[in-house]
């Protein structure tokens, strides 16, 4: 090797990473207001956290393995973990068992949601069952459903799966990057992960109904995230009530996809939702964990949790 060369490869090597070889990120930046909003409903949410109990009808199923109940809005995942044994008590009591012969469980969350969205939660009472529910988690074999309640244009789908990348920028928040930027690295020293989900049209300003999950055809309306969306900000603003189909696990994805769709999630303040719709302030986004299907990690039957509709959707078709 040349005296140039080893000069060349030295320099290379010395020379400090910028900003411009990372991928830029396709949607947004956060709102600056968001930040004082978020701060405000955290500390609402931690007092609110406080006084929270789970109840008998929070239950959505039970077994020696494993509860599933329905998480309100506005509650963290970790005070309902927290509120678990009290219910458990309550549950072996009512049941007529001696508490003494019942084991203490240990328990873990199976599955986690955003403070503000509420549905399905699974809690294991075993670590060996806590561990096959993280791997069925890691090798996609449970399947999940969503519902929210988005303001924006109606969109003119009625299905689509969008594909794209994901990552934190450079000042920490998640952002959508484009679908060839998976694998590049990022700030901090993370890297772009693959992010896909399906999305269909349930209402549009109180037009339509509640159905079952439909399929999706695996080669028909795809959109594969290559650039920035172009959101006409000026147009007439619609209520879309749709079904999230998620089939990665990335934080923050529906709201994420929602947004780059020109659909934010209404409340959803730090990735463009509005806060304030017809006369009324909202203090959370709306969106509900809706399903959780699965194959029971002991048993191996298929299960099915399935959460009661909130007002707000109910209220809308």
């Amino acid at each position: 090797m040349s005296a140039s060369q080893d000069s060349m490869n030295a320099t290379s090597l010395n020379t400090p990473i910028n900003l411009q070889n990372y991928p830029i990120p396709l949607s947004p930046p956060l709102n600056p207001l968001s930040k004082e909003m978020e701060l405000a409903r955290a500390m609402s949410a931690s007092s609110r956290s406080s006084l929270f109990a789970l109840s008998k009808s929070d239950v959505l199923y039970q077994d020696q393995w494993l509860i599933a109940v329905n998480k309100p809005q506005g509650v963290y995942c970790e005070t309902v973990l927290d509120s678990a044994p009290q219910l458990l008590d309550c549950l072996v009591e009512s049941s007529g068992l001696d508490e003494g012969t019942v084991a203490r469980p240990e328990l873990h969350l199976a599955n986690r949601l955003d403070r503000d969205t509420s549905g399905v939660m699974v809690i294991t009472k075993l670590h060996k069952v806590a561990s096959k529910l993280v791997k069925a988690f890691t090798d996609h074999k449970v399947r999940k459903t969503y519902i929210a309640l988005c303001i924006g244009s109606a969109p003119k789908w009625e299905k689509i799966t969008i594909k794209s990348g994901h990552g934190r920028s450079k000042f920490g928040a998640f952002r959508v990057y484009a679908a060839s930027d998976v694998g590049r690295s990022l700030p901090g020293g993370s890297t772009v992960k693959d992010m896909e989900t399906s999305f269909e049209v349930l209402s549009i300003n109180g037009q339509g109904s509640f159905r079952e999950p439909s399929e999706f055809n695996s080669d028909k309306n795809i959109l594969v995230v290559e650039e920035k969306a172009v959101i006409d900000t000026d147009a007439k603003k619609d209520e879309i009530l749709v079904r999230a189909i998620p089939r990665s696990g990335r934080t923050h994805q529906i709201r994420l996809h929602c947004q780059y769709l020109g659909i934010p999630i209404r409340g959803d303040v730090k990735y463009e939702g509005v806060c304030e719709w017809k006369g009324r302030t909202y203090d959370g986004h709306e969106l509900h964990a809706e399903s959780l299907s699965l194959e029971h990690p002991v048993t191996g039957q298929p299960l099915m949790f399935r959460a009661p509709l909130p007002v707000w959707a109910t209220q809308i078709v």
